[in-house]
């Protein structure tokens, strides 16, 4: 009996160890400048969990236990990859990284093939089903999109999601969503009430978000005269890998980030220019200030998925007689993918399906435990900003559990 009750305890602190979380707290900065590195992306070596550094370079990564013996992987575009395993790190206090630039990209680079950017572009796209996943797959990633009126941000949206898609041909309506989403957590603040709320898209903007992924979407041109005027700038260096840079200036600007082994795009930036068209809405018209999309993505075991994208859009709103400028609205909106199960077996029931309107109106209770421990952009001063201007209608937590 006694041998018994000791190999329950035994096992009892074994289950306990396993289900305990280790959190790894650090910031990234360059070596030389000091500065911090925003958006780095941190994971683990041979595993497809990670996030992201926020504006201050700093992050927060959660993780079991078990995997206290795995190696901390950090890359940024230009620099030499970081790695370090887990437990050196959690007993540093402050957890400073200092991210060396690489050799490759301090020497001049000299174009020695006859590639032009158009060509490798096109050789990108031509791979697409090579590169990326042509089996089903799930994602789990962090939501957030935040409505900004006249320099105060009004409303927050922060969601835990999952992810199904069968693969990445190319689909024959681009504007119809392909992947199936299911909401696993939502909080939101109350600030949806606002009469502001009307002036932005009613729609479901997470699915809005999903189909600005360029490369699953398909969203390049296909006249000649585009990839004509298609550059390359100078070559660079990315998780251990060269890096061709190609740039399209235009009616919008355009950066392409395609690796050079294997022709994958890794990296898109987009930005519209200013559109004259006015829109009518509420006795009021609007016109686009700007609007930027960022994809980046990650390789995990020999395919690429998503890693982060992004879009932010201002528009200017006029008085509908005299075309006096009345407010701007700003909407930014940004999924993280922090896990990654690819050749996915289950898919995402019906039942367990988002709806297609706004994600404010479909989300379950508040479930704090579930956010402390969630892999999300570490909070920076700019969401202090953001708390402080949400909160004028109360504490955050508060208005998390009574929405």
């Amino acid at each position: 009996m006694r041998s018994f009750l000791l190999l329950l305890v035994f096992f009892g602190f074994s289950f306990a160890g396993l289900a305990q979380k280790l959190t790894v707290s650090g910031k990234v900065i360059d070596k030389e400048t000091k500065e911090p590195l925003t958006f780095a992306s941190i994971g683990l070596k041979g595993k497809s969990i990670g996030t992201i550094t926020n504006m201050q370079g700093e992050f927060d990564f959660h993780l079991s236990s078990e995997m206290r013996n795995d190696f901390l992987v950090i890359n940024m575009l230009g620099y030499k990859t970081f790695e370090a395993q887990i437990w050196k790190l959690l007993d540093v206090n402050p957890l400073v990284i200092e991210m060396e630039k690489s050799s490759f990209i301090l020497n001049e680079v000299v174009i020695s093939d006859t590639l032009t950017g158009g060509e490798i572009l096109q050789i990108a796209l031509s791979r697409i089903e090579q590169n990326y996943p042509m089996d089903p797959y799930l994602m789990y990633g962090f939501y957030r999109d935040l409505k900004k009126v006249g320099g105060t941000y009004i409303s927050l949206l922060e969601a835990a999601v999952k992810i199904y898609d069968k693969d990445y041909k190319e689909p024959r309506n681009k504007n119809k969503l392909r992947e199936s989403v299911a909401l696993q957590e939502v909080r939101r603040s109350i600030g949806y009430s606002s009469r502001f709320t009307s002036y932005f898209d009613q729609d479901n903007l997470l699915e809005v978000l999903l189909r600005h992924n360029s490369v699953r979407y398909r969203h390049f041109p296909c006249e000649q005269s585009f990839f004509n005027e298609v550059s390359r700038l100078k070559d660079s260096y990315y998780d251990g890998q060269e890096i061709y840079i190609l740039s399209h200036k235009g009616d919008y600007d355009l950066t392409v980030h395609v690796e050079k082994s294997t022709y994958a795009i890794i990296h898109i930036e987009y930005e519209e220019k200013i559109d004259d068209k006015l829109n009518k809405k509420r006795g009021m018209v609007s016109k686009l200030v700007s609007s930027k999309r960022v994809n980046n993505f990650k390789k995990f075991e020999g395919k690429y998925y998503m890693n982060y994208i992004s879009l932010d859009s201002k528009v200017n709103w006029y008085d509908k007689e005299t075309l006096e400028l009345k407010f701007e609205t700003e909407l930014n909106q940004s999924l993280l993918i922090n896990q990654v199960l690819p050749n996915a077996i289950g898919r995402i029931s019906s039942s367990e399906k988002m709806k297609a309107y706004g994600l404010q109106y479909q989300d379950p209770p508040y479930n704090k435990k579930f956010w402390d421990k969630y892999n999300m952009i570490k909070e920076s001063p700019l969401d202090r900003k953001i708390i402080e201007d949400l909160e004028k209608q109360g504490p955050l937590d508060t208005q998390f559990k009574d929405n």
